[in-house]
């Protein structure tokens, strides 16, 4: 019969290996003489973690499961390793990011209410491709519009487990929390709003310096919730976006 000791072994070697994070039902797989239940596993993990706890690296869990990374403090040791620049970030990018992922589920719409000029489609398209934001449903409204919010890899990147983790509205965190992930500049042309007369400054932006406003500029938005919402998963039943974020 396997130990724990030489179960906590497999784990470690399986997490420290994997380059992406391992949920649960996939760390069953390593044990499939001993068919440990999800809550047998969570236990050894537990374990782990608290071994791992007076070491450069810790054992996380994460949105989408389990994985090792480095721990805050040791950043400053690591960056010397490969020296960059601190990210730069264009403000439209990081005022529609940041706006979907405090207020989702959002339409383009209410984006545009907040913001106060036009989205441009290919910012909203760079999103979704870095696996950021997605299409949780569509409020029904005249048109159906799509309503968009974050993926369990926009919170992966940013080393959150759930949404309830993102730091209040009001804080400096709010918008320096988004300094972890890699957005890279978007050219001018792109980030130009295409249906506005309003010129907007392209100039990339430090994100833990720059202040963004997410209250409403217009009175449209604040309505939003009057609308009922419906979305819909693969095999067709209907769920909240809420519930489609959080659920593991």
């Amino acid at each position: 019969m396997t130990t724990e000791t030489e179960i906590i072994r497999v784990l470690e070697t399986a997490l420290l290996c994997a380059d992406q994070p391992m949920p649960v039902s996939e760390l069953r797989k390593l044990f499939t003489v001993e068919d440990f239940s999800s809550d047998e596993i969570g236990g050894f993990l537990a374990t782990l973690q608290q071994q791992w706890q007076e070491r450069g690296l810790e054992l996380v869990s994460l949105a989408t499961g389990w994985r090792f990374q480095s721990r805050p403090e040791m950043q400053r040791y690591l960056g010397r390793l490969n020296p960059e620049k601190p990210p730069k970030y264009s403000r439209a990018v990081l005022e529609t990011l940041a706006i979907i992922a405090w207020r989702q589920p959002v339409t383009r719409g209410d984006i545009e209410d907040i913001r106060g000029v036009t989205v441009s489609t290919q910012i909203v398209r760079t999103l979704e491709d870095r696996g950021w934001i997605e299409v949780l449903g569509h409020r029904d409204a005249p048109g159906r519009p799509a309503l968009l919010g974050t993926t369990r890899q926009f919170l992966d990147d940013l080393g959150l487990k759930t949404l309830d983790e993102l730091p209040e509205l009001e804080s400096q965190n709010a918008v320096a929390v988004l300094a972890g992930l890699d957005l890279e500049e978007v050219p001018s042309d792109i980030v130009a709003d295409e249906e506005t007369a309003e010129v907007e400054s392209t100039t990339a932006v430090d994100a833990t310096q720059t202040p963004i406003n997410l209250h409403e500029r217009h009175n449209n938005s604040e309505n939003q919730d009057q609308n009922p919402v419906t979305t819909t998963n693969n095999s067709g039943e209907n769920n909240s976006p809420e519930n489609k974020i959080h659920t593991e």
